[in-house]
């Protein structure tokens, strides 16, 4: 697992993303009353799960603050999460998402600390067997301006002190023969984006664009310098009785980057890491259903590319995925879910996931 993919696994749950809830009945008193109650509590406390052929079983949990620091602004949160996998891998995350100025300013800030010990049973599709240790430090942070009406400006900027061993010394030459190496990393870069979804959390109509690059230097204190781009579209349809179509077309490209910086595919049932190429393109598309106002469904599907000379040779470019998921509205007035999934790739590439909010 790659630093630059613990930011993106992150800052996707950071960015939190679910389905719309249908018209209902009044509820009953003692129901609208425990309701009322529960919009009251600035707290959320998600458990968090998941378990795959490649990444074993993780068990942790994730805890945050909300808070709204002005009426036209969206919810902000404040939280830290944890997980310990059957590997005995550990990560630690801190994190601050907040909406203020009438919407105006949007801050992100991360920070991640993580011994990932990770075993492949075919390492970047060379079909040998290969166990590390990665060491992980990262901190990362973004800042955007709204500049007119849907459309913010902004800032990013990422550091970390990334280190891959591996778990023997035929590991470690493995390692050495494919180029894969552990390197500190300091890289800025711009930001434009457009969000004119309804909620950034629960979203049911608008679409949300993201525009980005880092670039990556050793005059800032990386180990190498090279370049990441990403390009981020997701439009969003409600139609029925509050149920919604979703469509993500991502783009991640990157330029003389190192073997562990460089694309991976990044869809649900896939290990992040394992595929590796200089460029990754994918399209998913996604049913989220409503059968009231705390309970829905998803179904979805969709496909990865890797493009671009990889850094051992891929027996496959594509790389599809489809699966389903239950979710339960955990904060109605905040628009946000608990999501259970389950998602089937190819070559035992299949995971079962909970969470907080979906996937994106």
């Amino acid at each position: 697992m790659r630093h630059v993919t613990l930011l993106s696994m992150l800052l996707v749950v950071v960015g939190l993303a679910g389905s719309a809830f249908a018209q209902q009945p009044a509820p009953d008193p003692a129901a609208q009353l425990a309701a009322e109650k529960e919009a009251r509590s600035p707290w959320l406390l998600v458990p968090m799960f998941s378990s795959s052929p490649k990444l074993g079983t993780a068990l942790g949990g994730l805890g945050a603050y909300m808070h709204i620091f002005d009426p036209e602004s969206r919810v902000s949160l404040f939280g830290a999460m944890y997980k310990y996998t059957s590997t005995h891998s550990q990560v630690f995350g801190a994190f601050a998402r907040t909406s203020s100025g009438a919407d105006h300013h949007r801050i992100v800030l991360i920070a991640i600390f993580g011994l990932i010990k990770n075993d492949y049973d075919d390492y970047l599709g060379t079909g040998e067997p290969l166990k590390t240790d990665d060491d992980l430090k990262a901190l990362a942070g973004r800042y955007l301006f709204r500049a007119k009406g849907d459309w913010f400006i902004g800032a990013q900027g990422s550091a970390a002190n990334y280190q891959v061993l591996g778990a023997t010394a035929e590991d470690d030459l493995a390692l050495e023969t494919l180029g894969v190496r552990g390197f500190e990393s300091a890289g800025v870069g711009a930001v434009l984006m457009h969000d004119s979804r309804d909620n950034e959390d629960m979203p049911t109509t608008g679409w949300f664009l993201n525009v980005n690059n880092l670039a990556y230097r050793e005059a800032l204190g990386g180990a190498e310098s090279f370049d990441a781009y990403r390009v981020d579209l997701k439009p969003f349809w409600k139609h029925g009785s509050g149920h919604v179509l979703a469509v993500r077309q991502f783009n991640w490209w990157t330029s003389d980057a190192p073997s562990a910086a460089q694309a991976t595919v990044i869809l649900r049932g896939y290990k992040q890491g394992q595929y590796l190429s200089p460029y990754m393109s994918s399209l998913e598309v996604e049913e989220r259903l409503s059968f009231s106002a705390r309970w829905g469904a998803n179904l979805f599907g969709g496909a990865a590319g890797l493009y671009g000379e990889a850094p051992a040779p891929l027996e496959r470019s594509i790389y599809p995925t489809f699966g389903a998921g239950l979710q339960f509205v955990i904060k109605p007035k905040e628009r946000m879910n608990v999501n259970l999934e389950y998602a089937q790739g190819v070559d035992d590439s299949r995971g079962v996931y909970l969470k907080l909010g979906y996937a994106w």
